[in-house]
């Protein structure tokens, strides 16, 4: 899931570019791990910065236009460039192990139910 430019521009500036991992909820659907990446992609030579989720969940469905809840909870490694697409790939499936080992620590685990997570009833998107 990538975040609008407008969701980038106002996250924090002082925020360093690298993997995280937390949890993300789609709507009011479940709270599912993620990874997420910040930063300017250098294999991809992104000349904008760019926050992009990756929800360990396949869904049925596409989900543009709904509200996507995040909460970033650890760091896991700083951005880097890649010598090829399987070494992106490699250290893509590394980070996402290393986001399901922090993520089922109990401090991390509570916080998969927190109220954050639960949209107010009738809450809807603005196409």
């Amino acid at each position: 899931a990538n975040f609008s430019e407008q969701v980038v521009e106002s996250f924090p500036s002082d925020i360093s570019t690298g993997i995280y991992y937390g949890w993300a909820c789609v709507g009011n659907g479940d709270v599912h791990k993620m990874v997420l990446s910040i930063g300017w992609n250098p294999f991809y030579k992104n000349i904008k910065k760019s926050v992009e989720a990756h929800i360990m969940h396949t869904f049925k469905d596409d989900f543009y236009g709904e509200i996507l809840s995040i909460v970033i909870l650890g760091y896991i490694r700083s951005e880097r460039n890649f010598s090829s697409s399987e070494a992106l790939i490699s250290a893509i499936q590394e980070d996402i192990e290393e986001a399901k080992r922090q993520l089922d620590l109990p401090e991390h685990l509570k916080l998969k139910d927190d109220n954050f997570f639960h949209l107010p009833e009738g809450k809807t998107v603005n196409h």
